[in-house]
């Protein structure tokens, strides 16, 4: 066959799956409700209680805050494609996929591509429960657009780990647990909540290389300032290397289980 029909072929597979993911999402809300309601709660959770104690006020937090939560939000909703990814797997379902006649890689990207739904809704849940708080950004809405886009794309890159992990490991819940353990370790040991200065010496030198760390500085000085600079960059190219590194360790586990 043609290599151009292959790739059509599978193009169309893949979307023809990503769509099936969407469905899924609509019609079992639960698959969602937790990348929605998770930015809300800690959103209200830190800026109420540790606004004033922090900044002097929830309206002078915010603007730290903000940033803190998009990120520990879509990291929280990229951990998602590796519980999905298990629980497909173990009921049957990705075996079904096998007896179809589609491209053997489309089930795999046809959930990480729709994911990237549950990325953006997370991240835009964050930054509008910031807005109905008294949060208003300093920038135009296309740097606005570009911080959430970047913090989406480095979500995405890293659902490519949890994918992989998804694969490996075969308990569903065992994955989420150890997900948020994960991300809570990471997300509270940086810059997301408290500036880095007022923790521990011996704590500082790991928030400070904490690639969470680096993230939430990019975006932080993309919506505070609109600019982009090095550190944003430099967020970019690790998303990149993640997805180079990830990507096809997960489709060779994938393949693998066949």
């Amino acid at each position: 066959m043609n290599t151009n029909i292959i790739k059509r072929h599978t193009i169309r597979d893949i979307l023809t799956l990503t769509h099936r993911n969407l469905l899924k999402m609509r019609h079992n809300p639960d698959n969602v409700s937790d990348v929605l309601i998770q930015p809300i709660i800690f959103t209200l959770l830190f800026g109420y209680l540790f606004g004033g104690v922090i900044a002097g006020s929830v309206h002078a937090y915010l603007p730290m805050l903000v940033s803190g939560i998009l990120v520990q939000s879509i990291l929280n909703a990229a951990s998602g494609s590796g519980q999905q990814l298990r629980e497909d797997i173990n009921n049957g379902i990705f075996d079904r996929f096998k007896t179809l006649p589609i491209s053997p890689i489309a089930p795999l990207a046809g959930q990480l591509v729709g994911d990237i739904l549950r990325l953006v809704l997370s991240g835009g849940m964050a930054i509008l429960t910031a807005v109905i708080m008294g949060w208003r950004p300093t920038v135009n809405l296309g740097a606005l657009t570009v911080a959430l886009l970047l913090a989406v794309f480095i979500g995405w890159s890293t659902s490519w780990i949890f994918a992989l992990v998804g694969l490996m490991v075969k308990n569903a819940e065992l994955i989420s647990s150890l997900s948020m353990i994960i991300i809570l370790v990471l997300t509270f040991l940086s810059n997301a909540f408290i500036p880095i200065k007022t923790l521990p010496h011996f704590l500082q030198p790991f928030v400070r290389i904490n690639p969470v760390s680096t993230t939430i500085t990019a975006i932080r000085t993309l919506l505070n300032t609109g600019s982009w600079n090095n550190t944003a960059t430099m967020v970019l190219i690790s998303g990149a290397l993640i997805i180079a590194l990830f990507m096809p360790l997960t489709v060779i586990e994938y393949q693998r289980r066949d």
